[in-house]
């Protein structure tokens, strides 16, 4: 359905994308996934003309859309796109967002286009808000709206570009289920995300970018459980894994928190896990706290979608500290807190290091 061949991208002599040749075909949902930088949102925006590449071809069922001949305009009715920042028309009701361009570009009546658009609405479960104006819209209900009124342009091909990345996280599932269901229903779909989790879950493949090229590509299994490349397997490493390195009393115990609640929500893990995990660092934090101004805390979280196993390592150099032994602590009721929230725990002292693995009880 799109044909990319050896498409670039330049802004003045900034390479942002360079010779990427690829394929989508009809149905197919692709997840394209990457550092910040590496070109993917320009990458989508090059695919429907809201930049101009500057060498290749895209062909979309076999048209050459760069072709100076191509109606721009109809090419993006066939192929529409989703924003991050919702772009919605603030003066018009939800229902007239979704019955502008219907009306306008496709010559429907206004009865026509508000039953169709009522029936949208009723799909992404906000019929209720037909008549309100976004301003009076969470940000979740805002970007299912989006994607309402870009299904209202019946297109046969959906362009997300980070469609959660500007949403509130307890407003991120409403937007992907409704993406889910799009795919359950055969829309052909490229999405640039940052919700690995999901990107497994929905996608027929995934493309890693990075350089300003799809670096790997594959099924979600093949990128995520077993990738092949150098930096692929980096990234994927570090989105498992949260790393967090003390060495003063005085750490941020709030930026803490909030990248650990961050790991968790992007993960998908329930709310008792990600307590329980919050409630055990901050019991060996106040472990280890006479010891940190002398000695470097290392903190790493990581999590197996496979195994369901979200684990804590303590590592830290210096002396020999082992903190589940009780007479080297001050009281007993952090360490009976932080047995009662952890399925396993282990101590060893290996290569001068203490190192302490908890696995965090579900």
């Amino acid at each position: 359905m799109i044909k990319v061949e050896h498409l670039s991208k330049k802004y003045g002599d900034l390479v942002v994308l360079k010779d990427i040749s690829t394929e989508i075909k009809k149905g197919e949902v692709i997840s394209i996934i990457g550092p910040s930088g590496t070109g993917k949102s320009t990458f989508l925006r090059c695919l429907n003309l809201l930049d101009q590449p500057s060498g290749g071809s895209i062909s979309i069922d076999d048209e050459d859309i760069l072709d100076k001949k191509t109606d721009v305009a109809k090419v993006r009715q066939k192929m529409n796109m989703v924003f991050q920042s919702f772009n919605l028309f603030s003066h018009l009701s939800v229902l007239e967002n979704l019955t502008l361009a219907p009306i306008k570009l496709k010559g429907l009546s206004k009865a026509d286009a508000e039953e169709k658009s009522m029936g949208l609405l009723r799909l992404v479960g906000l019929a209720e808000k037909a008549d309100n104006y976004p301003d009076e819209l969470s940000g979740g209900q805002k970007q299912r709206i989006a994607i309402a009124r870009c299904l209202a342009m019946e297109p046969e091909i959906i362009l997300f570009d980070e469609p959660t990345s500007a949403l509130d996280p307890t407003m991120v599932s409403e937007v992907l289920s409704v993406i889910r269901r799009l795919a359950k229903e055969g829309m052909t779909m490229a999405i640039v995300t940052h919700e690995m989790a999901f990107a497994r879950d929905v996608s027929n493949r995934v493309f890693y970018m990075d350089q300003g090229l799809i670096y790997e590509e594959g099924t979600p299994e093949q990128i995520f459980d077993n990738p092949q490349k150098d930096r692929t397997k980096t990234f994927i490493n570090r989105i498992r894994n949260l790393v967090f390195n003390i060495n003063s009393q005085d750490f941020d115990l709030y930026a803490l928190n909030a990248e650990v609640e961050l790991f968790c929500e992007k993960q998908f893990l329930a709310k008792k896990l990600r307590d329980n995990l919050l409630l055990i660092i901050e019991e060996l934090l106040l472990i280890y706290k006479p010891l940190l101004n002398d000695i470097n805390l290392q903190l790493t979280i990581s999590y197996s979608e496979k195994t369901e196993v979200l684990e804590l390592v303590c590592e830290s150099d210096g002396r020999l500290f082992n903190p589940l032994e009780t007479d080297q602590l001050p009281d007993e009721i952090g360490l009976n807190l932080i047995k009662n929230f952890s399925s396993n725990m282990n101590y060893a002292w290996e290569n001068n290091k203490n190192n302490l693995n908890i696995i965090i009880k579900k």
